[in-house]
C-alpha cells in the first residue's frame, strides 16, 4: 500500500483534514459572536479527539473571520498549536475600490497576506501555504522570491497550490528552490472527472471530461499530496434532502446507504472512503462545523482500507450513470 505523501515527509499522518471555511459566521464584516467562537472550539475539539490533526484555512473564508475565530481558540488554548498542522491559502482578492474580484500572486500580496493570516490565527508560522487559484498574470520569479522570504523568516515551512494543473505546478517549481507538496482539487463521488479523465483515453467520451490530463499521475510520481475539497459533494449522498437528484444520483445514494448499513458505518464514511481508496492517497478536506458530522467522517479511514475493488467500482459505475466502455 502506498503511503500518504505528507506522511512520507513526516508532516502529518492525518488522513482527513478539517476545512474551516464555515468558521466565524456569515460572509460579511459583522463581528464574530461568542457563539461562533464556541462552535469553532467544539469543532476543533471534535477533530482532535477523532485523530484529525490537519486544519485547512484560506484568508478569504468568511471574510477573514474563520481565521480570527480559530485564533481566538488558540489564544485561549496555546497548547493546541503543537497538536496541529495548519495550512492556509491566499491569492483570491474580493472586489474593492481599485478593481473587480481577481487573483493576485504578486510578491507584495503573498507576503502581506501571510502576515495578516498569522495575525488572525495568533500563530508565528504556517505549516503549509497554498496559492488558492491560478493567476493568469503570475510572474514565477516573484512567487519564488516571496516563498524564499517567507521560508527564511520562518513564517511558512512548506508550500503548495490549489486548483492547478501539471504545467502550472512545473512552471512555479522551475523558478523556486521550494517543492510544491500539496495540490487541492475538487473531487468526490459526484465529481468524477479525475477518474474519467484516465478511463476515457482515446475515446470520444473523453472530450466532455474536464480534468487536467496527467495531473493525478504527476502528483503521484512527485509525491504531491492531493487534497479533495468538497469531498462530500454538499451531502448529496449523505443526508442532504434539499437537493434535486438525477436518476444516477438517487441510485447511488441508495447504494451508499445499503453499504453503510451492511458495514455498520456512516454514510459519510462510505463516501469519503471511496475517495480515499484511490492509490493517490487522497486527503479529503471536510468542510463543516457540525460536531456529529466530523465524528461520522472518521470511520472513512477504516472503510477505505476495507473497501474492495468491486465495491469501489460499484460506487463509481453507479455514480457515472452508465457502464464502463
Amino acid at each position: 500500500m502506498r503511503t500518504m505523501p505528507l506522511a512520507k515527509r513526516e508532516i502529518t499522518s492525518s488522513r482527513l483534514a478539517l476545512g474551516c471555511m464555515g468558521f466565524g459566521g456569515n460572509w460579511d464584516r459583522s463581528p464574530i459572536s461568542e457563539e461562533e467562537i464556541l462552535k469553532t472550539e467544539k469543532a476543533i475539539d471534535a477533530a482532535l479527539s477523532s485523530g484529525i490533526t490537519m486544519f485547512d484555512h484560506a484568508n478569504i473564508y468568511t471574510m477573514g473571520k474563520a481565521e480570527k475565530a480559530f485564533g481566538h481558540v488558540l489564544k485561549g488554548n496555546p497548547d493546541l498549536r503543537d497538536k496541529m498542522i495548519i495550512q492556509s491559502k491566499c491569492g483570491i482578492r474580493f472586489a474593492d475600490d481599485i478593481g473587480p474580484g481577481r487573483y493576485d500572486f504578486s510578491k507584495e500580496h503573498i507576503l502581506g497576506s501571510v502576515d495578516e493570516i498569522l495575525q488572525r490565527l495568533t500563530i508565528d508560522h504556517l505549516d503549509i501555504l497554498l496559492l488558492h487559484r491560478p493567476d493568469p498574470l503570475t510572474e514565477p520569479e516573484e512567487v519564488a522570491e516571496a516563498f524564499q522570504q517567507l521560508k527564511s523568516a520562518g513564517k511558512v515551512l512548506h508550500f503548495g497550490v490549489s486548483n492547478m494543473n501539471k504545467a502550472q505546478i512545473q512552471l512555479l517549481e522551475a523558478y523556486s528552490d521550494e517543492r510544491l507538496i500539496v495540490n487541492q482539487l475538487e473531487m468526490s463521488l459526484n465529481k468524477l472527472d479525475f477518474v474519467d479523465q484516465g478511463v476515457h483515453v482515446n475515446q470520444q467520451a473523453g472530450t466532455s471530461v474536464h480534468f487536467a490530463d496527467g495531473l493525478i499521475e504527476h502528483c503521484m510520481r512527485e509525491d504531491i499530496q492531493i487534497q479533495a475539497w468538497s469531498p462530500l459533494a454538499q451531502g448529496i449522498f449523505s443526508g442532504n434532502s434539499s437537493l434535486e437528484l438525477s436518476e444516477a444520483e438517487a441510485k447511488t445514494k441508495e447504494l451508499v446507504a445499503k453499504m453503510a448499513a451492511e458495514k455498520g458505518t456512516t454514510l459519510e464514511a462510505i463516501v469519503l472512503g471511496w475517495l480515499m481508496r484511490h492509490p493517490a492517497k487522497i486527503q479529503p478536506v471536510i468542510g463543516t462545523t457540525n460536531v456529529q458530522r466530523i465524528k461520522d467522517a472518521v470511520d472513512a479511514v477504516r472503510q477505505s482500507e476495507m473497501m474492495t475493488r468491486e465495491e469501489w467500482y460499484e460506487l463509481y459505475v453507479s455514480s457515472r450513470g452508465n457502464k464502463l466502455p
